[in-house]
């Protein structure tokens, strides 16, 4: 007995082995199947990554998986993924391994699919990625050769975690299934029988950029009746649903080669206006049972007729709901007297026929009623509408009825009486002959917050006119923060931007008594960091908005500046924002700006040019940080400035100029100037190494300049100053971080050397001592709140006594040969001796002459270091 077990464990253990390894035995043969299969029958690029063969997942039959197979298209949808499939796993008997290609087809018991994308496109010219099964011929030659590659002998099947999309670019349609699982059960190889499904997804349908369906969930368990020798499929016991929405169907749908014959009629069961709520999203239907609900709600449809390339099924669906209405549980107010009436049929077959029919769609909430109709044709092609709107709305009662979260309180009476008829062509080509638009929407003490403004807004009242071509904005008054806002405008193209992707045009007049900038911005600085590290792209302005404005303002506070009678154009258009003829008084001048700041590309840039005129000098340089950047020190000064500035740069996230990116150049007129009382750091040092000049009495008066700034810094052409008789030019540059590095060269008379040196230029007394003058250069360094000046001083009095000796020098030359003339005149017997002792004596008066000027010089350089000295330790 126990030899026999241990036979018996050894052939099972050897039956385990031979199960486990005559898979790779198997696997080169395997794969030719799958790629003979696929080449027989796809006119598509397929790739797989593995072939697999299994008896032990699914024995007693073998089970073949392929994994991570693409199809990619060929022409004329070239290199487009036609679906992706992370695996895909069939089972067969076993013996259908060993057959070759002439014999019978392989026969498949079950296979289930498993992440299948599979995105499905109609482009304008008709054509279909999906149609790349092989022609009849070529399949009829192929089974002559080769026999078919497989049949079908089905008892379950699945396809889990899936997902389709469906494009029909020319009726601009789109479907998608997300979250897509289906399975089924039966047996598909006996002439009738039945099929058990299980389908369940989220479904998406927009058609010309209307959104119909929003991820809706539906639900189908279903059993199939099949009748495989006429092709006909036929719903049995089912139901649907649609969100919460239960739907059950009834008829068939028959395979033709033609298309496909269905015989379907379907309706809601219970007919309660509970149904209605059941279709809404999830996130306001969890407690369902709870909602109180009187009326009815009926959804009835039949569709019939043939299905083809040509015609589609006749269709009569209605929805209809009478004298309805619902309440939540903890929600203080009702909707009530909900009427209902709607149809979507076709009696032709025709899809351009197809039409839908709101006949109405009316309900009240307190004292509110709100009424509408409304038609839709040809809604494949170029849709034709037609619209009626009358009705009043308390914005706050909306989430007093309804479970719907606003971020802030929202608030205000909105009205309106509105007819309009037009087609989708129309809208988009801005037809303005064929839409036909009257009536009138207005709105009172509506209030708006958001954490994207500062302070709510709140619209006293707005009222607007529709006629066909425009929208008048007849008044419009609204407040947020200190700011007010009265405006009057036109719209053009109010419905081609709503009902398509048009651009909305208008002209608008806005006028303000106070218009703070700050009012509009947020100051969340949490709401900034957390944005630095989510945002991808900076603000944009927006690419929709091709408008003029026309503004006035009493006032305008934007930072720290006050900005009177302000007044000018903007035009938006192309994501660029430009200024026009823009004026304002400011810092008890004048300022006029144009220019434009653009968003087209990924970094925002601007180009301004500004307009001074008799700005007061220090109030502008202490408050306006652009004049600071240009010329900090210009705010120590007393005055007025002319100036014309042109500035360019990149903005950053916050639309601020990036400093390292700035360029441009500036003119600037000073009038009437002089310094404050309080020098600041840079005249201080300056008057420590120049005690020759008082700043208090540096003549400032119509000094003209003019600036260039590029790559972070400020470049200033050499400008002329006085100060009494020294002439002053000054030159250099500063960065924006205040770094300076300027020249300031003092032509100096020597008079301003001190006592010494007047002394000695009287001993000269020459007209050429008494006018001479020397350059003294002071080097200015650091920064603005730390400068450091460096003079040559020393060397210039160095100069300067060379240049007296050379004076003295010439002079006495001139003497000796006045003398010497005289002397020519009497030579006479030893006369010759006497001149020679002349001379001799001439020369060392000029030898004496010249030691004294030397050492006066010296005398005159150690009096004004020496003088330095003591002044720098005082």
């Amino acid at each position: 007995m126990k030899k026999a077990l241990k036979i018996f464990g050894i052939i099972i253990l050897i039956v385990i082995a031979l199960l486990i390894a005559i898979p790779f035995a198997f696997q080169s043969q395997i794969t030719e199947i799958v790629k003979r299969y696929i080449n027989q029958s796809l006119n598509a690029k397929v790739e797989f990554n593995d072939v697999g063969l299994s008896f032990i997942k699914s024995f007693p039959q073998a089970r073949v998986s392929v994994s991570d197979l693409t199809i990619t298209n060929f022409e004329p949808f070239k290199d487009e993924t036609l679906a992706t499939v992370k695996n895909i796993a069939f089972t067969m008997p076993i013996n259908e391994l060993f057959k070759k290609a002439d014999e019978e087809p392989i026969t498949v018991s079950s296979f289930k699919i498993d992440e299948a994308l599979l995105t499905l496109k109609t482009d304008k010219f008709g054509n279909t990625n999906y149609d790349i099964v092989k022609s009849d011929s070529t399949e009829t030659s192929t089974n002559e050769g080769e026999g078919a590659s497989f049949s079908f002998s089905i008892e379950d099947y699945s396809i889990k975690n899936s997902a389709l999309t469906y494009l029909d670019e020319a009726s601009n349609m789109l479907i998608h299934l997300s979250e897509f699982n289906h399975s089924g059960n039966g047996t598909f190889s006996a002439e009738t029988s039945e099929m058990d499904t299980q389908s369940e997804a989220n479904i998406s349908f927009t058609m010309d950029s209307i959104n119909y369906l929003q991820n809706n969930a539906v639900t189908l368990d279903a059993v199939i009746g099949l009748d495989l020798e006429k092709n006909i499929y036929t719903f049995k016991d089912n139901i649907g649903f649609i969100n919460k929405l239960p739907i059950e169907f009834d008829g068939s749908v028959q395979l033709l080669e033609n298309g496909q014959k269905i015989d379907i009629t379907f309706e809601n069961p219970q007919a309660s206006f509970k149904d209605f709520l059941a279709v809404m999203p999830k996130a306001y239907t969890e407690n369902l049972d709870d909602i109180v609900t009187t009326g009815n709600f009926n959804v009835k449809g039949i569709v019939k007729g043939l299905s083809s390339d040509e015609t589609i099924p006749n269709l009569d669906i209605n929805i209809t709901s009478n004298n309805a209405s619902f309440k939540y549980p903890d929600l203080p107010k009702r909707v009530e007297q909900i009427s209902i009436n709607t149809s979507i049929k076709n009696t032709t077959g025709n899809i351009d026929d197809t039409y839908v029919d709101i006949e109405k769609l009316n309900f009240k909430i307190d004292e509110d009623v709100f009424k509408s109709s409304a038609s839709l044709k040809n809604i494949t092609k170029n849709m034709l509408v037609n619209a009626h709107i009358d009705g009043s709305l308390n914005l706050a009662n909306i989430s007093k009825v309804y479970p719907i979260e606003f971020d802030k309180t929202l608030s205000g009476i909105l009205k309106g009486d509105i007819n309009t008829s037009f087609d989708m062509n129309a809208i988009e080509t801005n037809a303005y002959e064929r839409i036909k638009s009257s009536g009138s929407v207005s709105i009172s003490d509506f209030i708006f917050s958001s954490e994207d403004v500062i302070n709510p807004i709140h619209i006293s009242s707005a009222n607007m006119n529709f006629s066909p071509e425009t929208v008048s904005l007849n008044n419009f008054k609204a407040k947020t923060g200190d700011s007010d806002i009265n405006a009057t405008g036109k719209i053009t193209n109010l419905l081609g931007f709503l009902l398509s992707n048009n651009t909305l045009k208008g002209n608008f007049n806005l006028n303000s008594n106070l218009f703070k900038v700050s009012d509009f911005m947020t100051e969340d600085e949490s709401a900034s960091k957390e944005n630095e590290t989510t945002k991808e792209e900076s603000l944009k302005i927006p690419a929709f908005l091709d408008c003029t404005i026309n503004a006035k303002a009493n006032t305008v506070v934007y930072d720290n500046l006050n900005l009177k009678d302000v007044s000018g154009t903007l035009v938006i258009k192309d994501q660029k924002a430009t200024l026009k003829n823009v004026t304002s008084s400011l810092f008890d001048g004048s300022l006029a700006i144009i220019g434009n700041v653009s968003t087209q590309n990924d970094t925002p840039t601007f180009d301004i040019n500004l307009g001074i005129d008799g700005f007061d000098i220090a109030q502008s340089f202490t408050n306006m940080e652009l004049l600071q950047n240009l010329a900090p020190v210009a705010k120590l000064f007393q005055g007025k400035l002319n100036s014309t500035i042109n500035i360019s740069g990149n903005l950053d996230d916050e639309f601020s100029p990036e400093l390292s990116t700035v360029s441009g150049m500036a003119l600037a007129e000073l009038l009437t100037t002089k310094v404050n009382a309080n020098k600041g750091e840079l005249f201080n040092a300056l008057e420590s190494s120049l005690n020759f000049i008082d700043f208090d009495k540096l003549d400032l008066n119509d000094v003209k300049t003019q600036l260039e700034f590029a790559n972070g810094g400020v470049n200033v052409k050499p400008f002329e100053l006085k100060y009494e008789d020294i002439a002053i030019t000054v030159s250099g540059s500063h960065k924006f971080d205040q770094t300076l590095s300027y020249n300031a060269v003092f032509n100096v008379p020597a008079k301003y050397l001190g006592s010494e040196v007047n002394r000695l230029i009287g001993q000269i007394n020459s007209e050429e001592t008494n006018n001479i003058s020397i350059p003294v250069t002071a080097n200015i360094g650091g920064s603005y709140t730390s400068p450091t000046v460096k003079t040559d001083l020393q060397s210039a009095v160095s100069n300067l006594t060379k240049q007296l000796i050379e004076i003295e020098k010439q002079k006495l030359v001139n003497t000796g040969k006045d003398k010497v003339k005289d002397l020519l005149g009497g030579i006479l017997g030893n006369q010759d001796t006497k001149n020679t002792d002349s001379i001799n004596e001439t020369n060392t008066e000029k030898t004496d002459s010249t030691k004294t000027i030397k050492d006066e010089i010296k005398n005159v350089l150690g009096g004004l270091l020496s003088k330095k000295k003591k002044d720098t330790k005082n």
